[in-house]
């Protein structure tokens, strides 16, 4: 019977736009490994990127909390005010009778972007402290599920162009939280770009390992 060569799974990476499957390389202080077929960036080492990313994510996750409390918009009509927000835009889909809809949309706009950034400011927090090994782990395998499904830039953009055809119609007037979901918008996309998920588990072997 031959005997089979037992391969550390910890050791590999599969490349998310080819599927190549790579070998993980030790990197120095901001360097980065590509993928040899397509060039797409597997993971990166940068000395600060934890402290760079709690920051990010503690203010990330203030600004969408502020986006969630206050009107995002108030349309004048002739005297009849409406206040438009996240959570009065889900309430009205589910008592209008849009049930699924309104539960689509609320995990869309609302839950998913919520857990994403509770998670990843939890994982850097365990990161940092080198605390709860295991924990991390999951944390990220449930931020690698779950990042594709906010929607929240979507969900800007279609009010943008609601309040473009309502314009000469009604007087609108942007609320604080309407900025404060913008900045949050292209705050999250800055993060997702900068940071990938990648580097995220690059960083988690340093820091328990204690070479951080």
């Amino acid at each position: 019977m031959s005997s089979r060569k037992d391969i550390d799974l910890n050791e590999l990476i599969l490349c998310p736009k080819c599927n190549a499957l790579h070998k993980k390389v030790q990197l120095e202080s901001d360097g980065a490994a590509v993928c040899r077929d397509c060039d797409t960036i597997l993971y990166r080492y940068r000395k600060r990127a934890l402290e760079h990313s709690l920051a990010l994510s503690l203010a990330g996750m203030m600004l969408l909390i502020v986006a969630n409390l206050f009107p995002l918009v108030k349309i004048d009509l002739m005297g009849m005010e409406r206040h438009v927000s996240i959570v009065s835009m889900i309430s009205s889909l589910i008592n209008d009778g849009f049930y699924i809809v309104g539960i689509v949309v609320s995990f869309l706009v609302l839950i998913f972007p919520f857990m994403i950034i509770v998670v990843y400011t939890i994982l850097v927090t365990l990161l940092m402290t080198g605390a709860k090994y295991n924990l991390s782990r999951e944390l990220l395998v449930l931020l690698s599920k779950i990042l594709p499904w906010s929607m929240l830039e979507i969900y800007l953009v279609s009010i943008l162009v609601a309040l473009v055809k309502l314009m000469g119609l009604v007087e609108i007037h942007f609320g604080f939280s309407f900025w404060a979901l913008m900045i949050f918008v292209i705050l999250d996309i800055y993060l997702s770009k900068s940071i990938h998920i990648g580097e995220l588990w690059e960083l988690r072997e340093r820091s328990y390992r204690g070479d951080r």
